[in-house]
C-alpha cells in the first residue's frame, strides 16, 4: 500500500505541475500534456475531491508504514495544493484585452467607462437549460447521399426576430460533432434571446479542403431562407467556433462571397456581422510559433488539403484566414488561452496584429490567463466568464445593427482567388 500511495502522490503532483507548465516541444509529450492539463484545469474541483479522497483512503489502509508512503503523501499534498491553486486562478479569471481600446459590449456611449486594459467579468451561474428550446438534427444541406444537419437553440418563448449565431465545432477537421461543443455558449445565448445553430460539416480525410468551408457557406444560404421559421433575423448572423472551428470561423468571416468557396451560391450574400474564433489556426504557411509551418504537418498536408506543401504552398495560403484580411472585415473577438498546448497563444497574437493593421472594424483580443486548449467545452468557472463576455460583445454588435449600422459591402478584389 505504501507504493500505491507513492504512485498516487506523484501522479497528483505531476498533474498539478503540468497544468501550470504544459509540455509543448515534442509531439510525444504534447498530446498527453494537453489532455492531462485540459482535464486538470477545467475539472479541477472534481479532481480536488478525488485526490483528497484517494490520499485519505490510502493513508487509512496503511500507506504510511514506510518511507515511500510518506514521500507519496507529501507529493500528494503538494499536488492537492496545486489543484486548489488552479481552482482559485479559474475563479479569478481575467479576460485580458490587448490594445483594443474597445469595451466588450462595443457600446460607444459606454466607451469612456472602460479605460483599463483588462476587465474582470462577473461569474455566471451554471449554464441554464430552462427557457431554452432545442430542435435537433435539422437538415440544412441534402445532395444525393450527403445530408448535413444542425441543432437549433432558441428561447422557449416566441417573439420578435432575434439575432442568429452559427457555432462551428472543432476536432482537427477530422473528428467532432455538433453535440459536443459550444453547448454552454449556445444555451446561455438562447436564454439571452439569441437563436443558435450548431452546425455539422463534412470531415477529413473523406472531405478535402475547401469542402468543409463550402458546407458552411451552404448553411448561410439555408439561414437566409429559413431563419424566420426559427425566429431569427435572416439579415443578422454572427459566427463562432473553436480550434479547427476557430479556423473555419475566421475563414467564414473573411471569405464572404468568394466564388471559389460557394459554387452554385454566387448570388447568395455569405457575409456575417461578427466573428468570435476560439484558439484557432490562422496561417498554414508561416511557421510562427511552430518549428515548421502548420501546413507542413501530417494532419494538414495529408488529411486536410491533400497536396504537397513543398510544391503547392499556394493551396495552403488559400486555406489560411490571413490571406483574406481586408479593410471591411467584420468585427472580430479573438479568444485564446495562454497555456494552450496544441495551438500556442502566439498564433492568435500575430493574427490579431495583422488583422488590426488592415481591418477598419474593431478587433478585440482576449487572452485567458491559465487557459488550456478547448477550455470552454466544460461549464467551468473560466467558461462562465468567457461565455458572458462573448454574449456582451455580440449583444453590442446587435445593438449597433438595430441602431442602423450596416455591414460593409465586400469589394470585388476580395472575390478573386488569392494570387
Amino acid at each position: 500500500m505504501t507504493y500505491a500511495l507513492l504512485a498516487f502522490g506523484l501522479v497528483s503532483l505531476l498533474l498539478a505541475v503540468n497544468a501550470h507548465r504544459p509540455r509543448r516541444r515534442h509531439l510525444t509529450t504534447l498530446v498527453p500534456s494537453f489532455f492531462a492539463g485540459w482535464m486538470t484545469i477545467e475539472l479541477a474541483p472534481h479532481l480536488l475531491v478525488a485526490e483528497a479522497a484517494g490520499l485519505g483512503l490510502l493513508v487509512a489502509y496503511g500507506g504510511l508504514e514506510g518511507w515511500p508512503g510518506w514521500t507519496g503523501l507529501i507529493s500528494g499534498l503538494a499536488g492537492v495544493a496545486g489543484t486548489a491553486a488552479t481552482i482559485v486562478a479559474a475563479r479569478r479569471t481575467i479576460v485580458t484585452l490587448r490594445d483594443s481600446g474597445v469595451p466588450l459590449d462595443l457600446d460607444p456611449d459606454d466607451a469612456p467607462r472602460y479605460p483599463r486594459s483588462h476587465l474582470v467579468l462577473p461569474p455566471l451561474c451554471l449554464i441554464p437549460r430552462r427557457g431554452v428550446k432545442v430542435e435537433r438534427n435539422v437538415v440544412y444541406r441534402e445532395e444525393g447521399r450527403l445530408r448535413l444537419k444542425l441543432d437549433v437553440y432558441r428561447p422557449a418563448e416566441d417573439g420578435r426576430l432575434r439575432p442568429g449565431l452559427m457555432q462551428i465545432h472543432g476536432g482537427g477537421w477530422v473528428i467532432g460533432d455538433k453535440r459536443e461543443q459550444g453547448l454552454p455558449l449556445l444555451n446561455h445565448m438562447a436564454v439571452q434571446g439569441w437563436v443558435g445553430f450548431n452546425v455539422n460539416y463534412r470531415l477529413s480525410p473523406r472531405a478535402t479542403w475547401p469542402e468543409h468551408l463550402i458546407d458552411l457557406k451552404h448553411f448561410i444560404a439555408w439561414y437566409r431562407e429559413n431563419a424566420e421559421s426559427y425566429g431569427a433575423d435572416p439579415d443578422f448572423l454572427c459566427v463562432t467556433g473553436g480550434s479547427a472551428g476557430g479556423h473555419l470561423t475566421a475563414m467564414v468571416a473573411l471569405s464572404a462571397n468568394v466564388p471559389e468557396f460557394q459554387p452554385g451560391l454566387e448570388n447568395v450574400d455569405t457575409g456575417v456581422r461578427g466573428a468570435v474564433p476560439f484558439y484557432g489556426v490562422y496561417d498554414f504557411v508561416e511557421p510562427g510559433p511552430w518549428p515548421v509551418p502548420m501546413g507542413a504537418t501530417r494532419l494538414v498536408e495529408r488529411y486536410l488539403v491533400k497536396r504537397s506543401f513543398a510544391e503547392e504552398r499556394e493551396a495552403f495560403a488559400k486555406a489560411s484566414p490571413v490571406s483574406y484580411l481586408r479593410p471591411d472585415a467584420p468585427p472580430f473577438f479573438v479568444i485564446h488561452g495562454s497555456h494552450d498546448s496544441l495551438i500556442p497563444v502566439e498564433e492568435a497574437r500575430r493574427f490579431v496584429k495583422k488583422l488590426r493593421d488592415i481591418s477598419e472594424s474593431p478587433v478585440v483580443y482576449a487572452e485567458m490567463k491559465g487557459g488550456q486548449h478547448a477550455f470552454d467545452v466544460f461549464p467551468s468557472y473560466r467558461t462562465a466568464r468567457v461565455v458572458e463576455g462573448v454574449e456582451r460583445y455580440l449583444t453590442g454588435l446587435h445593438r449597433q445593427y438595430l441602431e442602423g449600422v450596416r455591414r460593409p459591402s465586400v469589394p470585388d478584389e476580395v472575390s478573386k482567388s488569392v494570387g
